[in-house]
């Protein structure tokens, strides 16, 4: 924090205002003040002792502060009002930097320095007459996502599923792919084990994209007070990028973490317990955050902040309070399911039991065209898949669809360090659904596709011709008919730069 708020100022603010609070109760992280009587919500408290707190209740006899030092502040301890919203660092010189959400870096070692410019965490979402429509893909570079799930710059998707189920994973590959477009990323880790943040900033510097991320991070040690500010940190954070005119990425993981600490503040300050024991203002609390994010109107055109809240299921259930609360206030979520994870799917998202609400309104004619081919497929093939349990004679067509599905869904695996490019999705999409690779096995197609992929990310020539196959497309059908006669020459093509750059190999070493 500034140093406006330091102990020192403690009496200047006495005499200023004119009023003098004592601590008379303390539920940590919670305290009841008496005695400041034109004190306002949200508004600083400063202790004598040098802590601070924001007002989150005013009664006629108390007023409760949200506390955030690591010990509780003691009874009789005065307290004086600031007349000041609670506010964070923002700036570009925070990018590469991990803080707390009071704006302090994470490690004593690599002070975060002293900011000029301060922003209130809590304000009041843009109205409608600031949005625009959403027109702009965000590409994740996970394909079973862009393909059967895609997103909009500016949408709000929910990502959810159970412990350990690639969520990360899908949400670091995400940034990376957005990081490398230009995209400012900012990851707020709630209430997370410091290992975890640590495993984040790792990926971040070892991918090389520290320099466009911010990490707003508490630790499960830090007090409730400071866990439950953190998402509110990362979106200050994102709505001062966005100003600047640059698109924003946040991850906020997870808010069902956050919600378990907002319960606890919320039932310490005597607030009346609902559903699950969950205060009734948690969905106007997560919503009004959420709202925040979105695609908005500027003066170079449309800016938008994406937002993946993060939810925690247990056994699958998706119809929890929080969950069911998150999906109704977000434009779709992504469901990593765990019976797929079991079965080796990486990553395990079920595609079927996930929505999108805003991303496909953002696909050209040939993404839609292709959506639109692969849902239809994949639910014959999920319903053959049911039909052959019964133990039926196959039939060719049904052989067909079998070996096809298994074809797509081994596409569909994907390694959590790699990211592919839109053009290079429907391009090896398209040589699969065209039969290229219909006499040999799948381990073998997946090698074929590993020497396309591969020559694709180190030769501009092969991202060039990719790249005028999908862009000269009027629609899905037509480049599918163009590959489907000319797959034979595109993969000598392949051949002749992959031949090159083997036979040039020695020679650079």
């Amino acid at each position: 924090m500034s140093s406006q708020f330091s102990k020192d100022r403690f009496e200047e603010y006495l005499e200023k205002y004119g009023e003098v609070g004592v601590v008379e109760r303390v539920s940590y992280p919670i305290v009841q003040v008496k005695g400041l009587p034109t004190v306002r919500p949200e508004e600083v408290v400063l202790f004598e002792t040098g802590e601070i707190g924001h007002v989150t209740t005013v009664t006629p006899e108390h007023v409760g502060v949200l506390t955030f030092s690591e010990k509780p502040v003691k009874l009789g301890v005065r307290a004086a009002r600031t007349s000041t919203p609670l506010q964070v660092p923002v700036g570009d010189t925070l990018l590469g930097k991990s803080i707390d959400p009071l704006g302090r870096s994470l490690y004593k070692s690599k002070p975060s320095g002293i900011y000029s410019d301060y922003r209130p965490i809590e304000v009041l979402p843009l109205g409608i007459s600031h949005r625009a429509k959403i027109t702009s893909t965000l590409e994740t570079g996970v394909a079973v996502v862009d393909m059967m799930v895609p997103l909009g710059m500016g949408q709000r998707e929910l990502v959810i599923g159970d412990r350990k189920t690639g969520k990360t994973n899908f949400l670091m590959q995400t940034i990376l792919n957005q990081a490398k477009k230009g995209t400012i990323c900012i990851y707020a880790g709630i209430g997370k084990k410091k290992t975890d943040i640590l495993r984040v900033e790792k990926f971040f510097e070892d991918s090389g994209i520290r320099d466009k991320t911010c990490i707003v991070g508490s630790s499960s040690t830090d007090s409730a007070g400071v866990i439950y500010l953190t998402p509110y940190t990362a979106m200050t954070l994102a709505e001062y990028f966005k100003d600047q005119g640059q698109n924003v990425l946040v991850i906020l993981d997870d808010l069902s973490i956050h919600a378990k600490f907002h319960r606890e503040i919320s039932l310490l300050g005597r607030a009346f317990p609902g559903r699950n024991s969950y205060p009734g203002d948690i969905f106007y609390t997560h919503a009004r955050l959420l709202e925040r994010a979105g695609n908005f109107k500027s003066d170079k055109g449309p800016v938008s902040i994406t937002c993946l809240p993060v939810a925690e299921t247990v056994e699958g259930d998706i119809s929890g309070y929080i969950q069911t609360n998150l999906m109704s206030m977000t434009d779709g979520h992504i469901f990593f399911d765990k019976d797929l994870f079991t079965e080796g799917r990486r990553p395990a998202v079920n595609f079927f039991l996930s929505v999108t609400r805003v991303g496909r309104q953002t696909q050209t004619p040939v993404r839609q065209g292709l959506n639109r081919e692969l849902n239809s497929f994949l639910t014959l093939h999920g319903k053959t898949q049911s039909f052959v349990h019964f133990g039926a004679e196959l039939s060719e067509g049904v052989k067909t669809t079998l070996a096809m599905g298994d074809r797509v869904l081994d596409f569909f695996n994907q390694s959590p360090e790699k990211i592919l490019d839109m053009d290079l999705q429907i391009m090896l999409f398209c040589l699969i659904w065209v039969g290229t690779w219909s006499k040999v096995s799948v381990e073998q197609t997946r090698v074929e596709l590993s020497q396309i992929t591969n020559a694709y990310e180190t030769n501009t020539e092969i991202k060039e011709l990719f790249s005028e196959y999908v862009s000269s497309a009027a629609e899905f059908n037509g480049l599918l008919g163009r590959i489907s006669a000319e797959s034979q020459q595109l993969l000598a093509q392949i051949s002749k730069v992959l031949d090159k750059k083997i036979a040039e190999g020695p020679k650079n070493g």
